[in-house]
């Protein structure tokens, strides 16, 4: 349940700093975004009439290789945005310290994370009376049936594991292999979908598709498991073309349209003969209902078991006719429902679009809605060559060196920005940007129900199969998309400003007020920052480059510190040390400069 809103009353504390300031303030920060070893050279002496002949000596060694450059507060700090769910002074340390191409292989050698919270599979092994959840307490349905669980578990990973790097790659693949718990019912089943994309974060793209086509989970949402032969549903097909791999347009390998215009990639014949390479495949076994399984000879709806549950062939149910597929692939006559699954896999991992048409998104997710094509082109070599630097196996579709290809290069890297790069951060990034920033913690629960459905990203909850917002959302005014403008509005902007009001004024939501199991609540910790409360330049100035990586330009900077030096011992001997870190942190945090990642 939402987490009740502070009365007026129970917050009495002076608000003149907002009142009084924050108007002037945001006009201000608008205004500002616009040699070698000491040998001798003398000759060697000539041996000895007779004597033995002398080798020469051996030459120097070489020198070592020149240190890679140091990394800048900004530099660290853009690289934990995309990189990670937000930059702690402690990560943006340990960045600079290791360098950028370091830092990324030593994330990915991390696996802490983990979805484990809700319960299992009994909502479809139930052959009583009745409904399930009569007597089993007023939390069934959450527990059993809704992704709440999986919820609480993102938070807190999201905010309190080091892998924070797998992290927010399943959180891109999540939202391009899209399932959501709208119109599928089953925490277990998310649990171990989820749990897939955290483990294949690194691996491979095709074991990625392999195991969403596998997936009870999106078997269900796209009306896959149990597709017959005699009346192949093309719902899945449909969409794993149009959205998890190739897409709709022939595209060039930089990801520009080939020939200037959208040729289209596929028909509704090739829709078909996708839908009956893929008919055949029924749940795991495991579940079972008091009326029976159908159809027969299928299992019972279960999203559990063995190999991830997995979905499982039944060999009457697959059409085991030839058929043509993309790219030169075809299914000969009497093939198997496993061998159509190979053939499909390779028919799509090799097709020419896979590579830009993933490679760009994930650059929209990690790093800037806007790309340059050489910059998806050279993605989409990573991706199609598995090789990036020492990143990579060499395989097609690894993503080890895909997403090293995206961070590392050079339009990512650096302390220069150009014109169009960066991002409107996702309301999830600004959640867990600010709680990690202001060293503070979460539970989820006040981001799921409350805050999650008031910015429009619920996590696990998005509204369709083409995610919260589309890849290609355009920019009012612009030839630039923004794909989290989709999402955005002035109720949403304001909702930004308001929930970093919930944090810093009202205190966020303490434990013992959070509803779910081994509460934390949804607080920060300011404790740190008291320190240089003294000084509100200094103050000011710490909070930004933790947040932006560098001061504010002069003309906003000097409005934040004057509205921060407000508080004194004289209008608020008790707290005056804290309210200036709160001002100054929404201040900072608010700003377009934050909001806007770059």
């Amino acid at each position: 349940m939402p987490v009740a809103r502070p009365s007026p009353e129970s917050h009495a504390r002076p608000r003149h700093w907002r009142a009084a300031t924050v108007a002037t303030l945001f006009a201000a920060v608008l205004a500002g975004c616009g040699g070698s070893g000491g040998g001798s050279d003398a000759p060697a002496a000539a041996p000895p009439p007779g004597g033995p002949v002398q080798p020469p000596p051996p030459p120097p060694p070489p020198p070592p290789p020149a240190p890679p450059a140091p990394t800048s507060q900004a530099d660290a700090v853009r690289l934990a945005d995309q990189a990670s769910f937000g930059a702690t002074e402690a990560l943006v340390s340990s960045i600079r310290s290791q360098g950028p191409s370091a830092w990324v292989a030593a994330q990915m050698a991390l696996r802490t994370s983990s979805y484990t919270s809700g319960m299992g599979g009994e909502i479809h092994q139930y052959t009583g009376s009745g409904e399930f959840c009569t007597g089993r307490g007023a939390n069934c349905w959450r527990d059993y049936y809704s992704t709440e669980p999986l919820v609480w578990d993102f938070y807190r990973n999201a905010i309190g594991q080091p892998d924070q790097l797998r992290q927010r790659v399943a959180f891109a693949l999540q939202q391009i292999v899209v399932v959501n718990s709208l119109e599928v019912s089953g925490n277990y089943g998310f649990r171990n979908y989820h749990n897939v994309l955290l483990r294949e974060a690194f691996g491979n793209y095709r074991q990625v598709l392999k195991k969403v086509i596998l997936s009870p989970v999106m078997g269900d949402f796209l009306n896959n498991a149990n597709n017959d032969k005699d009346a192949p549903n093309e719902n899945f097909a449909r969409e794993l073309l149009q959205l998890f791999s190739i897409g709709t347009c022939e595209l060039n390998s930089d990801g520009t349209l080939r020939g200037g215009a959208c040729t289209a990639t596929y028909d509704n014949d090739t829709v078909r003969a996708y839908a009956y390479a893929l008919t055949g495949w029924t749940y795991p076994a495991g579940g079972a209902t008091s009326y029976g399984c159908w159809p027969t000879g299928a299992n019972c709806r279960y999203y559990g078991g063995a190999n991830d549950g997995d979905m499982v062939p039944v060999a009457r149910y697959h059409d085991t006719t030839a058929r043509p597929l993309l790219n030169g692939h075809s299914l000969a006559a009497n093939h198997t429902a496993s061998s159509a699954l190979e053939t499909v896999l390779d028919s799509v991992i090799t097709h020419p679009n896979t590579a830009p048409f993933i490679g760009k998104q994930l650059i929209q997710h990690l790093v800037s809605s806007n790309p340059t094509p050489a910059y998806v082109g050279r993605v989409a070599a990573a991706f199609t060559s598995g090789r990036y630097q020492t990143f990579g196996s060499g395989q097609r579709g690894d993503l080890a060196a895909t997403v090293a290809a995206v961070l590392l290069d050079a339009e990512a890297r650096g302390d220069s920005v150009g014109r169009n790069a960066g991002k409107l951060r996702e309301p999830v990034q600004l959640f867990t940007g600010v709680l990690r920033g202001m060293n503070g913690a979460s539970d989820g629960e006040a981001l799921s129900w409350w805050w999650g459905e008031t910015m429009r990203q619920h996590v696990f909850r998005p509204p369709s199969v083409f995610n919260f917002y589309p890849p290609d959302y355009p920019v009012a005014g612009t030839s630039l998309v923004g794909p989290t403008f989709g999402i955005h509005n002035a109720n949403t902007a304001l909702s930004r400003l308001n929930f970093l009001t919930y944090l810093l004024d009202w205190g966020g939501t303490p434990a013992d007020r959070s509803g779910v199991p081994n509460p934390q609540g949804t607080v920060v910790n300011l404790n740190a920052f008291t320190a240089d409360a003294t000084d509100a330049g200094v103050l000011v100035d710490r909070i930004s480059m933790l947040a932006l990586g560098r001061t504010l330009p002069t003309a906003a900077r000097n409005e934040v510190v004057r509205a921060t030096a407000w508080w004194t011992s004289g209008n608020d001997a008790a707290n005056w040390r804290v309210n200036r870190v709160k001002t100054a942190a929404f201040l900072v945090y608010g700003s377009p400069h934050y909001q806007i990642q770059r």
